[in-house]
């Protein structure tokens, strides 16, 4: 797990020496002492004017955050976190103007008391957006601070917050935490939760949903699937309509799911029986069912690894769930590439428009230049995993021959992408972007005030594939 701490008030004792220092100048000042305590130290828990709190804080405050200590606890349970397997990034807002050089004076405190991190961030505390955008960008699972808007900007977009109590942050309810020991538990406990997600195939489109659907439920350990939905796919030159294909993804889905012992009841549902950009605008077995998992859930993943029809039926249809799922998406080609003809965009343009404007938050594995990677030959395939069961070597024996773009000794197995960024997100670089609008020859126009995503731009196909060997050779 990825876990983001704030320093000033989370590791340091920052208000409890800073609410010292003020008493002292009050005396000073006009001996009025505290007139509220639920109002922050330079937010009118003194009567002093802003003049008053400025000139005092502005020469003061870095002679102040260096004579802070470590909060009880703080170090010792960091320390539990990191032998326990977890990656520690200390995401600071000194970079906010106030100390004349914040890098160098945060390590040599972080030095002194010996606090270990993994990557040490800084940023403007001034912009509530600054720090959830790095949190987004180091795929951060929880982000620890006393501040009530950073924690709440956090939780809009999908990264769990626990909110350092204090007076002035109790009025919003945020999962607060007093002290380490609240802060471990809670971690302890929520690292041992399971993934919600739903994974939408085509699955017997080629031979590579097939292989993402036995990883996917071979990781159940991760994984709590809701459900398997049928994505539509067709092929015109080889007379596949969509409900054709359904019902062959469909019968594919309860082949792999039977030698691999998973119960499918009320779980496999079939999709979309034409494309958005035929007109196609009805609710179905699999919509509905996305629609409820995603409405019962904190938050579902939606694992899509073909046309995107389903979910963007879902999302136009019930918009509730915008805010409950995130949506994770193999599509469409590197972000500067000169179009985005590649299979699972093409088939329907109009849904990728509806996904994108929906403003859901979204995860883009390109393929052309980024995915294209997993490029594989089957004597590898057979090096790995042949003979190990006969799922195994039906899954060779359709890399080899997957029905539809006839025999190929090399192929790559695009769709294992989305299940792998799902168990190890470090496998994976992205970025954090302005949402890019399609432009009518399909290409992305960028922007600069839309919406964030993710856009995946490179991979560690070695790391990839050794998991999935290692998950499918497994009896």
């Amino acid at each position: 797990m990825n876990i983001g701490i704030d320093i000033d008030n989370v590791i340091s004792n920052f208000d409890e020496v800073l609410k010292k220092e003020f008493l002292e100048h009050d005396k000073v000042l006009r001996n009025t002492g505290i007139v509220d305590e639920n109002l922050y130290i330079t937010e009118g828990m003194f009567d002093w004017s802003k003049e008053e709190i400025n000139s005092f804080y502005y020469p003061n405050i870095e002679r102040i955050a260096k004579s802070l200590i470590p909060i009880n606890g703080s170090k010792e349970y960091i320390d539990k976190l990191k032998s326990e397997g977890h990656f520690i990034y200390i995401i600071t807002g000194r970079d906010n103007g106030e100390y004349s050089n914040p890098i160098e004076m945060t390590k040599e405190w972080l030095n002194k008391y010996n606090i270990y991190y993994d990557k040490l961030i800084f940023n403007d505390s001034k912009d509530k957006n600054s720090k959830v955008i790095v949190c987004i960008e180091n795929d951060i699972d929880v982000m620890i601070d006393d501040s009530s808007k950073i924690c709440k900007s956090c939780l809009d977009n999908g990264i769990t917050a626990l909110l350092m109590d204090k007076p002035c942050n109790r009025n919003v309810n945020i999962t607060r935490v007093k002290n380490w020991e609240d802060i471990y538990n809670f971690i302890s406990n929520y690292k041992d939760e399971r993934l919600n997600v739903i994974l939408d195939t085509d699955t017997y489109n080629e031979c590579d949903d097939q292989f993402a659907l036995a990883y996917m439920i071979k990781n159940q350990e991760i994984f709590n699937i809701e459900a398997i939905t049928v994505a539509p796919y067709s092929h015109k030159e080889r007379n596949e309509t969509v409900i054709s294909g359904r019902e062959k993804s469909y019968n594919e889905i309860l082949k792999i799911c039977n030698w691999l012992n998973f119960d499918t009841k009320n779980k496999v549902f079939k999709g979309a029986e034409d494309y958005f950009c035929n007109g196609y605008d009805e609710t179905n077995d699999a919509v509905n069912k996305i629609i409820e998992v995603a409405l019962k859930n904190n938050k579902t993943y939606i694992l899509g690894i073909g046309a995107i029809t389903n979910i963007a039926l879902a999302v136009k249809k019930e918009p509730k769930i915008i805010d409950k799922i995130e949506v994770i998406w193999l599509g469409g080609n590197e972000l500067g590439y000169k179009d985005n003809l590649e299979y699972n965009f093409r088939q329907d343009i109009e849904a990728v428009k509806i996904v994108f404007d929906s403003k859901v938050r979204l995860t883009i594995l390109p393929c052309k230049e980024v995915i294209s990677k997993l490029r594989i030959d089957i004597n590898t395939l057979k090096e790995n995993i042949e003979n190990k069961s006969e799922l195994c070597d039906y899954l060779i024996d359709r890399f080899y021959n997957d029905g539809y773009h006839g025999i190929q000794e090399e192929r790559t197995i695009w769709d294992i992408s989305v299940i792998a960024y799902m168990i190890n997100k470090n496998w994976f670089k992205k970025e954090v972007i302005s949402c890019p609008n399609i432009k009518n020859d399909s290409s992305y126009e960028l922007t600069n005030d839309n919406h964030r995503i993710n856009m995946i731009i490179d991979i560690d196909r070695d790391k990839i594939y050794e998991n999935l060997f290692e998950n499918l050779g497994e009896l």
